[in-house]
């Protein structure tokens, strides 16, 4: 195998209209390599350069690296180009937020996407260091922004970083948004020839204060007696969540030390995903030393919240998103006084929030996976969550998940409870009790391959598992469901990562709790082998 002449030729006009010294040195060094008969390298530089990042189910995500196929200052100044195009193209100029995580790059990409904004015209406010996404999405919100730009790959694995999109209202795009933008990429020169400006505004400390006051009013009640452990798993949420918390009045809050720091390498966990197993494990740890109330795990860009609980043993463990997701939910629908008010949920999330909701008599929806469809639901949305961690408590404020103020209402939930002598877990087992037990789970596959992703769906549409009902949501979306009686498999690909990902739900009724438990158990833990055997 050699470099063909079409690979080779992309790659020089690449390097040639690179703005980065650095990247430009080093993709020429990738293909001195391959052109040398390297075949890693070869490799490499055709994967590098085949084709360029889509906006997926949460805006850009690649590695950072040179190429048109990676986050590199080429693809982020040419991105908010193609972006700066369209908005000019529908008449909607005025101010662009844009703000950054830690991670490897952030810096240099948000400075060069807030650069090509300016050059356009648009009144540029980038906010002042890395901050947790949702304080972008609130100034958005708050300030009637045209769009903001997030550079953040969230929970994602060191080597990546990503471009958030948020359009008007402080929701993240939704087809066909990104298409017509990813065309109006397509479009642009070469990001060498790009103007960039440097007559960009810094977000004062007064706006972010903004979003620390709106968050710490959220609490309805009145209790604050909680010791809260916290980890912002080396992201950038820890000082905010703590200053939120203490604002809220949870004062009592003691922070993960090998994890407080931002910290682009990620050095004490695999994989910076509070959903990844083993990832909690040093705030479990500190939830024991310290006898908590209440472990609180944010992932690094802070818009998932994952809580930890003391277990019927002593052991702590992390709830599910389910579990979070239905005791917030009913907190929220407990308190709110919006009238005709509705949840949301997606289709992969526990049905459970349903039963919830026609208790108190708002309405429920699902939609597909991700924020940007929740957050759409319909009018009156007064809560939203994914199983993914992604909790919406305040969607008239943040239009997103919002981890931060999801932990704020945690211990308002968990403060409340223990004033009364309960906990979390006597929550869920009265809404078990009240509702029918129910029990998810998930079957996640990674492949290197991802053929393999679309030859395993196709493959259930073709031959589907008997006993089952069969429901394909294409086009809508590449989805397929399973469903019998008290059961539901949700089989798709991730729209961030390359996995394929099975969402298993059993449902028992309750008569005595600890029976129900144990039948449910039994069933989803069948459940779980057959759908692992059928993805094989």
């Amino acid at each position: 195998m050699t470099v063909t002449p079409a690979l080779r030729d992309a790659a020089f006009r690449w390097i040639a209209d690179d703005p980065s010294p650095e990247s430009r040195a080093e993709l020429q060094g990738v293909l001195a390599r391959a052109m040398g008969g390297d075949p890693a390298a070869l490799d490499d530089l055709a994967d590098r350069m085949a084709g360029t990042l889509t906006f997926g189910t949460a805006g850009l995500r690649g590695p950072v690296r040179a190429g048109s196929n990676g986050m590199n200052r080429a693809v982020v100044v040419r991105t908010t180009a193609g972006l700066a195009a369209w908005l000019k193209a529908r008449g909607r100029t005025g101010t662009v937020f844009v703000g950054r995580d830690a991670r490897h790059g952030s810096e240099e990409f948000c400075t060069a996407a807030a650069s090509v904004l300016a050059a356009e015209g648009f009144t540029v406010r980038v906010l002042p260091g890395p901050l947790p996404t949702p304080v972008l999405a609130f100034l958005v919100r708050r300030h009637d922004a045209v769009a903001g730009v997030q550079i953040t790959a969230s929970h994602n694995p060191p080597a990546d970083n990503g471009y958030k999109l948020y359009l008007a209202g402080g929701g993240q795009i939704v087809p066909p948004a990104d298409r017509e933008i990813e065309s109006a990429i397509a479009s642009v020169p070469a990001a060498v020839s790009v103007p960039t400006s440097d007559a960009f505004l810094p977000v004062g400390d007064a706006e972010v204060d903004e979003y620390l006051e709106r968050v710490a009013s959220l609490p309805r009640g009145t209790s604050r007696d909680l010791r809260v452990v916290l980890t912002p798993m080396h992201g950038v949420g820890g000082q905010v969540a703590v200053e939120a918390l203490r604002r809220a009045g949870f004062t009592d809050v003691r922070v993960v030390r090998e994890q407080a720091v931002p910290d682009p390498d990620f050095p004490t966990v695999s994989f910076p995903n509070p959903e990844e197993p083993g990832a909690a494990d040093r705030l479990l740890e500190l939830a024991a030393a310290e006898d908590a109330d209440l472990a609180v795990a944010l992932d690094p860009d802070a818009d998932r919240c994952a809580l930890g609980v003391r277990d019927r043993d002593g052991t702590w463990r992390m709830l599910r998103g389910d579990e979070t997701g239905v005791l917030l939910g009913s907190l929220v629908l407990s308190t709110v006084d919006t009238p005709d008010p509705l949840v949301a949920t997606t289709i992969v999330s526990s049905s459970l929030l349903k039963s919830i909701a026609a208790a108190h008599g708002a309405r429920y929806a699902e939609t597909l996976t991700g924020f940007k469809w929740l957050v759409r639901a319909g009018d009156g949305l007064v809560f939203a969550y994914e199983e993914a961690l992604g909790t919406c408590v305040d969607p008239q404020h943040v239009n997103d998940k919002d981890g931060i103020s999801a932990a704020v209402v945690a211990c308002d939930l968990a403060a409340g409870l223990k004033a009364s002598g309960r906990t979390l877990l006597d929550a869920l087992d009265q809404l078990a009790v009240d509702h029918g037990l129910h029990l998810t789970d998930q079957v996640s596959l990674r492949f290197t391959d991802l053929s393999r992703i679309g030859a395993l769906m196709a493959r259930l549409r073709q031959d589907p598992p008997d006993g089952f009902a069969f429901e394909d949501l294409l086009p809508d979306a590449d989805v397929v469901r399973l469903t019998a009686e008290g059961v539901r498999v949700v089989v798709r690909p991730s729209g961030t990562e390359p996995k394929l990902k099975a969402y298993l739900e059993v449902v028992e009724p309750v008569d005595d709790l600890a029976a129900a438990r144990t039948r449910a158990t039994e069933r989803l833990d069948a459940l779980r082998t057959q759908v692992a055997d059928l993805l094989r």
